[in-house]
């Protein structure tokens, strides 16, 4: 059993290094579009609720 822990793990350590990573430029771009999208959605959604709730007052 420990022998297949430590072929599992010699893979892993194998393939981990095969990895294209991003680099920090990419990272921070990529971070920055998710949070943007974020506020955007969420821009979105609150505008969305406000006029919901408008209409709903008018109604009721």
């Amino acid at each position: 059993m420990f022998e297949r822990i430590n072929i599992f793990l010699q893979e892993s350590r194998q393939e981990l290094k095969r990895v294209n990573w991003p680099t920090r430029a990419e990272t921070t771009r990529y971070t920055i579009f998710v949070i943007a999208f974020s506020i955007g959605i969420a821009v979105f959604l609150g505008i969305i609720d406000f006029i919901f709730l408008q209409v709903l007052d008018r109604l009721v």
